[in-house]
């Protein structure tokens, strides 16, 4: 009690020079917070980039040469297809010797899929509204390649018909050690004529997705948890692998790769599931209109046109992808001219 007593007593003065002075102080305690914050912030910002240009496909100092506007990808493909210039390739012995007997035997399997239901699509809220919602779907039996179709099986399909080689190929020739990788830079177009040429035929939106997926509705083909060590997917590999790279990410089939490493080419155009409520707009295939004129020329610049054509729907997910655009139910979609190098495919056939 007497500690208190002997206290000296503030002034009016003394006590707004106190209130100033831890004012101050909690003022600057907030700043330097939020300085520290933001440090950090960007001390994370810059090793994200850094992670990024360890992980790009290509070579940064080559970065000129690899920037394309919208749509600028679909003019270079359609000059390449129906060019004028003569694209030499293989020979048929040559595209036979690309692999040994036993490896031809193994890219050319196909699995049976029995006839019945499963789940397709999703009613996850998360999910892009063009993949719901969740439904019932049925399909007959069918046989569906076990791999996607690789460099090699492409290069026996250009021998025997004069088609041009993808756009990718330099000289005409697949790269070197590619020769079991997916094929890529095909449109929905090559792909369909090397279906036919093959005596089958793309599969149809819902066989794809339930060779995937079985009949449960899985997210992934292994089950409902993203593995990255099952698939090939978000730059971890920073391009495509050989058809045989991921033997844990089978489905419930036993067909492999369906996810990851490339996205794949499906029959059927790109249209709303029964009760979706996505803008019919959304379905309509954008055309890129090349500017012709002006600033918009100069800088790469690529109007879009709605039309009243489909896009055609492809499935899977790719080495670039991000992993939830990945899940068995998720759709993407292309032109049907349009090629990438991360698009392939795979074939399908009725018994």
């Amino acid at each position: 009690m007497n500690m208190i007593k002997n206290q000296p007593t503030l002034s009016d003065e003394q006590r707004q020079i106190r209130k100033r002075y831890i004012g101050a102080t909690f003022v600057t305690c907030i700043v330097l917070s939020l300085v520290g914050g933001t440090i950090h912030v960007l001390e994370l910002g810059s090793n994200r980039m850094h992670d990024m240009r360890d992980k790009a496909g290509i070579d940064l100092a080559d970065e000129h040469d690899h920037i394309r506007a919208a749509g600028e990808e679909l003019f270079r493909q359609v000059e390449f297809e129906f060019g004028d210039d003569q694209q030499s390739s293989y020979t048929v012995a040559e595209a036979e010797a690309l692999l040994t007997p036993e490896q031809w035997v193994d890219v050319d399997q196909t699995i049976l899929i029995p006839a019945g239901d499963f789940l397709m699509g999703t009613d996850r809220r998360q999910s892009n509204v063009y993949n719901r919602p969740q439904h019932v779907a049925s399909t007959d039996e069918y046989r569906i390649d076990k791999y996607a179709v690789t460099n090699a099986q492409y290069a026996r399909f250009i021998a025997a018909t004069a088609h041009r080689p993808p756009l990718d190929w330099k000289d005409g020739k697949i790269g070197e050690g590619k020769e079991l990788h997916p094929v890529t830079m095909v449109s929905w177009q090559n792909a369909a004529d090397y279906a036919a040429w093959a005596g089958k035929r793309l599969p149809t939106e819902a066989e794809w997705e339930k060779a995937a997926r079985g009949t449960e509705g899985l997210r992934w083909p292994w089950g409902d948890r993203m593995d990255a060590e099952r698939l090939n997917t978000y730059y971890s590999v920073g391009s495509t692998t050989p058809y045989n790279a991921y033997p844990e990410g089978a489905g419930p089939y036993g067909v492999m790769d369906m996810v990851g490493n490339v996205s794949e080419w499906t029959a059927d155009d790109f249209t709303a599931y029964a009760g979706s409520t996505a803008s019919a707009s959304l379905f309509k295939a954008k055309r890129a209109k090349e500017p012709r004129l002006g600033p918009a020329k100069a800088m790469k610049m690529a109007e879009f046109v709605e039309t009243d054509l489909p896009y055609k729907v492809l499935r899977g997910g790719s080495w670039k992808s991000d992993p939830f655009s990945t899940a068995t139910y998720h759709r993407n979609y292309a032109w049907p001219n349009f090629a990438s190098d991360f698009f392939g495919f795979r074939c399908a056939q009725t018994p």
